[in-house]
């Protein structure tokens, strides 16, 4: 099946965006809210993110994916099973804001294995702050970051923050939504 981006904007569109003062996690200060958990938990998103995340990447050489919790958690989920119904694998893990004080006391959890090529995902990206805080914590477990990918891209400086190093893409931007 061919990803539906239309069918995508158009959910984004209707559940994730709200209008009203809202503080980012950048600390700036924005008039729209793009609550993408309103997209990322409902039944016909997740398909169409799945394939839109797969659709971004297909080009890439990769065997891993995973970000910051806890965005990347349902994104690393569904790109997984978008490469499983294409016969392709994937490891998927999750970055711990700060590594737990029991168990296994991880900061990276999941299966990331020291030279693993992998692409960091996340929800919306403003400044790319909380993505780089994933591709440092993947790259210090030994992992290859190769490219970072998010749904929504604010135009707010991530794209500058990781290109060149990394291919930076994104689903949509505001733009898409007739945002600024």
């Amino acid at each position: 099946m061919a990803f539906n981006r239309k069918r995508l904007q158009e959910l984004f569109a209707s559940r994730a965006i709200l209008h009203g003062d809202f503080t980012l996690a950048s600390g700036k200060k924005s008039s729209f809210y793009i609550n993408s958990k309103l997209v990322m938990f409902h039944a016909e998103s997740v398909a169409l993110i799945g394939e839109g995340l797969q659709d971004l990447a297909r080009d890439l050489d990769f065997s891993g994916a995973g970000g910051l919790e806890v965005g990347a958690l349902p994104l690393t989920a569904t790109l997984a099973m978008a490469r499983h119904a294409k016969g392709l694998t994937l490891e998927g893990f999750f970055v711990r804001k700060q590594a737990k004080d029991h168990g296994s006391k991880q900061r990276v959890e999941g299966v990331l294995m020291p030279g693993s090529r992998v692409i960091i995902v996340d929800d919306v990206l403003s400044t790319g702050t909380s993505a780089k805080l994933a591709v440092d914590a993947a790259e210090d477990a030994g992992a290859v970051v190769v490219a970072v990918i998010c749904l929504v891209d604010r135009k707010a400086g991530a794209r500058e923050l990781f290109e060149p190093k990394y291919v930076f893409r994104s689903i949509f931007t505001l733009s898409d939504f007739g945002l600024k």
